[in-house]
C-alpha cells in the first residue's frame, strides 16, 4: 500500500615527525568505536571504507572476495585503522550490491558465510572492528519478496509501495529521478531506480523483519553497520524535502531501530548515510544513531585543500561540533571523510596535486570524530564518474594482473605503477606514508579524536587552525594550505601554545610567532 504519511497529520612517522613528545595525559587510550583485541594501543578511530569486489582476490577468478579481505588485514593495522566498512556483501543481480536479494546470505563470488566469519575473528584479533553496509531502504526487484508482491493477494503486496487512484505517476523522486515504475497494470515506488523496490515502512511487518535482520548481523559478530540512504525511508519525493513530518517518521523508525539492536548489542555502531547541505539538518539523526557522514564537511575540506585559502572553516568546523554535541550530547562523534564510492576520487577531485591531496589528508585527520578513507584515498588513486569508474581495483603491486590484485575493470584513471602499496611502501616520503603518520597521530593525542572545536583565528588566509580541548588536555593544530612559507601569531591564543607535539615538516616557534613551511601541519599543546 502506499505510504500513509501525507494523509497523516505528523609506521614511517618518524620519518615525518621531529618532535616526539606527547604528554601522559594526552596519550590516554579512547572507548571509541574500534576498542576491539587486547586493548594495549589506543585506537586512531579511524575507518576504512572497502568495495571487497575492487579490494584483494583470493582465489584467481578477477572479483575481489572475503578472504582477501582477510588477508590485507595486516596491511590494514599497519596503516593504523580502527575499522572497516564492507560495502555490500549480501547477494544481489549486479555488480555494486545496492539491491540485495537475500538479505541473510552472501554474495557467492564473495565467499561463504564462515568466510565471513573467519574475517570477523581475524580482524578481531587484529583489533579491528567490522561494520557492514545495511541496505534496507529498498530490495532489489529480483528478491523473492517482490516477486511475490507483484500479486495484490500476496502478503509481501503489503512490503512495497503501490500506486493508487490519484497518484502523481509523474512525480520526481527525491534522488530526481521518476518515482513510479510501471509493472503491467500496477506502478510501484522505486525512488532510485526501478531495479529497487522501495519497502512500505507504515508496514509492521516490514519493521520487524528489518530488525531482525541487523540482529541476525550482530549476532553474527559485526560490530554495527552503515546505514544507506537512511533519509530515503520516508523522504520519497523530492516535494518532501523540507517537510518536518517525514524528518520525524525517520527519526522515529531508527529510533525504533536503535532499539532493537540495543536488544542484542548496546554497542553497536551505526552511522547513517543522511545527504545534506548542514550540520543542523545532519544534527536530529545524531539521536537514534551513533553518527552521521558529514558532507558538508567534506565539500568544505576539498575546497579549501584545493584553494589553498581556509576562508572561514575554522568556524565552520566550531559549529559544526556545537551543533552536533546539542544533538548527541558528545563531542567526537562527527562521521568525517573526504570522498567515498557515490564521488569522484579526492585526488581527481584535486586534479591530480600532491601537495593538495596532503592537505586534505591532514585536515580531515586533526580533526575529532570517526574519519572515513575510501580505500586507495591512502595511495592516491585517482577516478572520475561514472560510478564503476571510481570503485576500481586496489592498485597493490607495481606490475599489473600480479596475485591478489582484481581484474573485473580495467583502469580507467591509468594511474602509474608509483600509484600502488608496493610503490609506496619503500618510499619514505609517499602518500602512504604520510597517511600512517597521521592516522598514528591520533593514536597517540587524543583531543585530535575526542576534542571539542574551537575556532581559532590566524587572520592569515592561507593558514587554518583551530583548538581541541577534553577532559585531558588541549591542542592547537595549524595547517598551512599554501606553497609559500607563512607566519602565524599565537600571542592571542588563550593560554600558551608552546611546545610542538607533531609536524608533518619543520617548524619554528620564536617567542609567539608560529612559521610553517609551504604545506605544513603542527600540532601544539
Amino acid at each position: 500500500m502506499f505510504r500513509r504519511l501525507m494523509l497523516l497529520p505528523i609506521l614511517l612517522g618518524a620519518v615525518l615527525i621531529t618532535a616526539a613528545f606527547v604528554s601522559p595525559a594526552l596519550a590516554k587510550a579512547s572507548p571509541g568505536p574500534a576498542a576491539a583485541g587486547d586493548g594495549t594501543s589506543a585506537s586512531s578511530g579511524v575507518w576504512y571504507e572497502i568495495f571487497v569486489r575492487s579490494f584483494a582476490d583470493s582465489n584467481g577468478d578477477g572479483i575481489g572476495d572475503l578472504n582477501g579481505v582477510t588477508a590485507k588485514l595486516d596491511y590494514l593495522k599497519s596503516l593504523g585503522v580502527s575499522g572497516i566498512w564492507l560495502m555490500p556483501i549480501n547477494p544481489s543481480p549486479s555488480y555494486h550490491g545496492y539491491d540485495v536479494t537475500d538479505y541473510y546470505g552472501i554474495n557467492p563470488q564473495y565467499g561463504t558465510l564462515a568466510d565471513f566469519d573467519h574475517l570477523l575473528s581475524a580482524a578481531h584479533q587484529r583489533g579491528i572492528k567490522v561494520i557492514i553496509d545495511l541496505v534496507i531502504n529498498h530490495s532489489s526487484s529480483e528478491h523473492p519478496w517482490f516477486k511475490a508482491a507483484r500479486d495484490p493477494h500476496s502478503r509481501y503486496h503489503d512490503w512495497y509501495n503501490w500506486s493508487r487512484k490519484g497518484t502523481d505517476l509523474a512525480a520526481i523522486s527525491a534522488t530526481g529521478s521518476p518515482a513510479w515504475h510501471a509493472l503491467g497494470k500496477q506502478h510501484y515506488l522505486g525512488i532510485f531506480t526501478a531495479e529497487m523496490p522501495d519497502f512500505d515502512y507504515d508496514t509492521p511487518a516490514v519493521r520487524r523483519e528489518m530488525i531482525r535482520i541487523g540482529q541476525f548481523w550482530l549476532k553474527r559478530g559485526v560490530d554495527g553497520f552503515r546505514l544507506d540512504a537512511a533519509q530515503h525511508i520516508y523522504f520519497d519525493f523530492k516535494s518532501q524535502r523540507d517537510d518536518p513530518r517525514i524528518l520525524a517518521k525517520n527519526l522515529a523508525w531508527w529510533s525504533e531501530f536503535r532499539q532493537g539492536m540495543n536488544a542484542v548489542d548496546p554497542r553497536a555502531w551505526i552511522v547513517g548515510e543522511v545527504t545534506r547541505d548542514t550540520a543542523a539538518e545532519l544534527a536530529p539523526y545524531f539521536k537514534p544513531l551513533s553518527a552521521v557522514f558529514d558532507f558538508p564537511l567534506a565539500v568544505r575540506l576539498i575546497d579549501s585543500a584545493k584553494s589553498e585559502r581556509a576562508g572561514n572553516l575554522g568556524e565552520f568546523l566550531a559549529q559544526t561540533d556545537a551543533a552536533l554535541h546539542a544533538s548527541s550530547g558528545r563531542h567526537g562523534v562527527d562521521a568525517t571523510f573526504l570522498s567515498n564510492h557515490d564521488q569522484d576520487r579526492v585526488m581527481s577531485q584535486l586534479d591530480g596535486n600532491p601537495e593538495h591531496m596532503r592537505m586534505a589528508a591532514a585536515m580531515l585527520l586533526t580533526l575529532p570524530g570517526h574519519p572515513f578513507i575510501y580505500y586507495g584515498e591512502e595511495i592516491g588513486m585517482r577516478g572520475s564518474k561514472p560510478d564503476p569508474d571510481i570503485r576500481e581495483p586496489m592498485r597493490w603491486d607495481r606490475g599489473t594482473h600480479m596475485p591478489g590484485e582484481t581484474t573485473w575493470k580495467a583502469s580507467t584513471s591509468h594511474d602509474g605503477p608509483a600509484v600502488s602499496v608496493e610503490a609506496e611502501q619503500s618510499t619514505p616520503d609517499s602518500l602512504l606514508a604520510f597517511y600512517r603518520t597521521l592516522i598514528h597521530w591520533r593514536s597517540d593525542i587524543e583531543p585530535l579524536r575526542d576534542g571539542a572545536v574551537q575556532a581559532f583565528a590566524a587572520s592569515n588566509p592561507h593558514v587554518v587552525a583551530y583548538r581541541l580541548s577534553d577532559p585531558h588536555g588541549r591542542v592547537l593544530v595549524v595547517h598551512n594550505l599554501s606553497g609559500q612559507a607563512q607566519s602565524v601569531p599565537l600571542e592571542s591564543t588563550e593560554g600558551r601554545f608552546d611546545q610542538v607535539l607533531r609536524q608533518t615538516h619543520p617548524v619554528s616557534l620564536q617567542g609567539t610567532e608560529l612559521h610553517l613551511p609551504a604545506y605544513t601541519t603542527a600540532v601544539l599543546q
